[in-house]
């Protein structure tokens, strides 16, 4: 057998990090236990396609609100699924937090309680290799960050995803150094009682 767990992220203007899906498995094995969203890869089927039926089916959105998917990596220990050895392959989501879910609890990452099967590892795994993609991966970077954004949510971003704060120079010229990547001229206010700053945006 092959699993398709899929990590989705979303990361809100409001959010001060991003978090993860979690759901509650309604059969077994693990039935009750919180889990990744995750569904059995069907003959044929594209891997794209898997995580996208995992999106809609297990965190109950419509695809229309999902920015972006991608692989991230395989984990075959073979004691890893009581029902037999499975394979899984893990997927990332990035979908938008606008959008309302009934079916999934949202966690920021290091604060995720415990999950079934081997889902915490492959957590761990896929946030790094999220801060990883972060700069170097075009549309998971404008997926999770939107159109347009500030330079200390990039910071919270990058800090969420890696564990540790990037210094602000330095992402600032990396930022300059992305393709397709523009700081505007104008500055705007954020809304609260911070300064205005200049945002960057996707051209």
């Amino acid at each position: 057998m092959v699993s398709v767990d899929v990590v989705a992220v979303r990361f809100a203007v409001t959010e001060a990090t991003p978090s993860v899906a979690i759901i509650r498995r309604d059969r077994e094995p693990f039935a009750g236990e919180l889990a990744l969203p995750g569904v059995l890869l069907g003959r044929g089927e594209r891997l794209y396609d898997a995580a996208l039926r995992a999106i809609t089916g297990k965190v109950g959105l419509p695809p229309e609100h999902i920015r972006g998917v991608g692989q991230l990596a395989t984990f075959d220990e073979p004691l890893r699924d009581p029902r037999g050895p499975t394979l899984s392959l893990s997927m990332w989501a990035v979908v938008d937090p606008a959008a309302p879910v009934d079916t999934a609890s949202w966690f920021a990452f290091g604060q995720v309680p415990h999950l079934a099967f081997d889902h915490g590892p492959i957590l761990e795994v896929a946030r790094a290799a999220l801060a990883g993609l972060l700069w170097r991966d075009r549309t998971f970077t404008r997926a999770i960050l939107g159109e347009e954004f500030s330079t200390a949510r990039a910071l919270a971003l990058a800090e969420a995803l890696s564990g540790s704060r990037p210094d602000r120079g330095n992402l600032n010229r990396m930022l300059r150094s992305m393709p397709g990547l523009q700081q505007a001229e104008a500055a705007v206010r954020s809304g609260g009682p911070g300064r205005p700053y200049q945002p960057w945006v996707w051209t």
